[in-house]
């Protein structure tokens, strides 16, 4: 169905991920370091990648960030390490989700699935007349999936357009981290904190000052609210 890349140091890992997925009839490509993953990434038709962060000759951080110069395919993290700073540094530099070692396999499989979903359908372009959300200087065009900020085109990932959407559809309404989780995402909240880092990357592209936000508003002990 889809090419999936999976890249981590520990063979057996990669190979039980393989497993996995193709049981759900994906095709695998496997690497097992980050100079490795960046090769086979531009040679084949990748629709997803799983790597791990820590990983000898280039890690996972620098791997991604130099993939995410080219593609807004999704990519989830892998780790040992469950501390929230290591969550955060993934999700900065472009990962769309996180999933700590040791993995539930069907959750891994609910978390590619969902990623798929929503890869699929940022990257489908609607043949009708085109759906345009506005809200002062902020414009979604739901045809082409592009962002606006003040009639400049800004670069979105599909994670970041789907919570943009979600927030810009209702607006003033408020929505809960884990709400807006399991809307985006479509599946339960695993990881709801991962939210927070995304609508922090979301205002540093669509407001004049992310710190005194005029349109994302946070309401606190509640959620977050895109504000008219």
């Amino acid at each position: 169905m889809y090419n999936i890349l999976v890249v981590d140091d520990e063979k057996e890992i990669t190979n039980a991920i393989e497993i996995y997925l193709k049981s759900l009839n994906h095709s695998v490509f496997k690497a097992y370091d980050g100079i490795e993953a960046l090769e086979v990434f531009a040679k084949e038709d990748i629709h997803l990648v799983i790597i791990d962060i820590m990983m000898p000759k280039l890690d996972g951080i620098a791997t991604v960030t130099k993939m995410r110069e080219t593609s807004t395919v999704p990519i989830i993290f892998l780790s040992a390490k469950s501390e929230d700073v290591d969550k955060i540094w993934g999700l900065n530099v472009g990962a769309d989700d996180y999933i700590t070692k040791p993995f539930n396999p069907m959750e891994l499989l609910a978390r590619v699935n969902s990623s798929l979903r929503r890869y699929t359908t940022f990257s489908e372009r609607i043949q009708q007349k085109e759906s345009v959300l506005k809200i002062g200087g902020v414009e979604l065009k739901d045809e082409s999936k592009e962002l606006f900020v003040d009639g400049e085109n800004v670069k979105i990932t599909p994670i970041e357009y789907k919570i943009l959407f979600l927030l810009m559809s209702n607006p003033n309404r408020v929505f809960s981290i884990e709400e807006i989780y399991e809307k985006v995402w479509e599946v339960p909240a695993y990881n709801p904190d991962t939210v927070t880092v995304h609508i922090r990357r979301i205002r540093e592209k669509i407001e004049i000052n992310p710190k005194e936000p005029k349109y994302l508003k946070v309401v606190w002990g509640i959620g977050y609210k895109f504000q008219q």
